[in-house]
């Protein structure tokens, strides 16, 4: 048994594979995708050395919040994005997605489905329907890929200071002053403990219902008045 023929057999059929991974990696069409996936690349190098802000960059689309939007009110993209069912992440991720699944594609039928097109002029032809084909399954595909991903990119909006104004609270302490106060104003699930000031003199002690009618944001503190025994 010759082993040196063997060997180089198999040094042969591994040089090879790897001259035809190549080759369809660098060739048309999925070419293409791997230029974008080179610079996706470097941009996750940059976001992971915290050069780039991966959640802030690209577009926001809240599918909550424009679900019900026409394209013309969210623009022509963020309207596609909505559309598509490509919102609820950062934009950023579905791109990211969107090259990847299309690269996946184009590299697959590469290899199984070009070399069966009899001749070069037909394999162009067929390379550039295969990047559309390959654009429209990627969308597909991505929209749900990202379905269980948008619970970790939910924003939920803080309730400001000034938007307690006009509210009902109880005093918690036993006098409230210029210079003293607390207050409780029952929240969903929880209360907020908030600093109270009020003119003197006034009746209100602890247990008291009252009315916050103004928001000091030099010392973070709100002006409540008595409510009336009857409201």
């Amino acid at each position: 048994m010759d082993v040196s023929a063997n060997v180089g057999v198999n040094v042969g059929a591994n040089v090879d594979a790897s001259t035809s991974v190549w080759a369809t990696i660098i060739g048309f069409p999925t070419a293409i995708y791997t230029v974008l996936l080179g610079v996706l690349l470097v941009y996750w190098l940059l976001a992971v050395l915290g050069m780039v802000d991966f959640e802030s960059s690209g577009i926001d689309v809240d599918i909550d919040t424009h679900a019900d939007a026409s394209p013309e009110d969210l623009g022509t993209l963020a309207g596609y994005v909505v559309a598509f069912g490509l919102s609820g992440v950062p934009f950023s991720i579905v791109v990211s997605l969107l090259v990847l699944v299309g690269w996946l594609i184009t590299a697959l039928a590469s290899v199984l489905v070009l070399p069966l097109v009899p001749t070069e002029l037909l394999r162009v032809v067929a390379g550039a329907a295969l990047l559309v084909v390959a654009a429209a399954l990627s969308i597909v595909i991505t929209a749900r890929l990202i379905r269980p991903l948008r619970g970790l990119f939910v924003t939920h909006a803080a309730q400001s200071n000034a938007a307690l104004v006009g509210q009902v609270c109880r005093i918690i302490t036993g006098v409230v002053d210029e210079r003293q106060g607390r207050a409780e104003i029952a929240q969903r699930g929880a209360s907020l403990n908030i600093r109270v000031w009020a003119a003197s003199p006034n009746p209100l002690k602890r247990g008291d219902r009252a009315l916050v009618i103004d928001y000091d944001p030099a010392t973070q503190r709100y002006r409540v008045d008595p409510l009336p025994e009857d409201a």
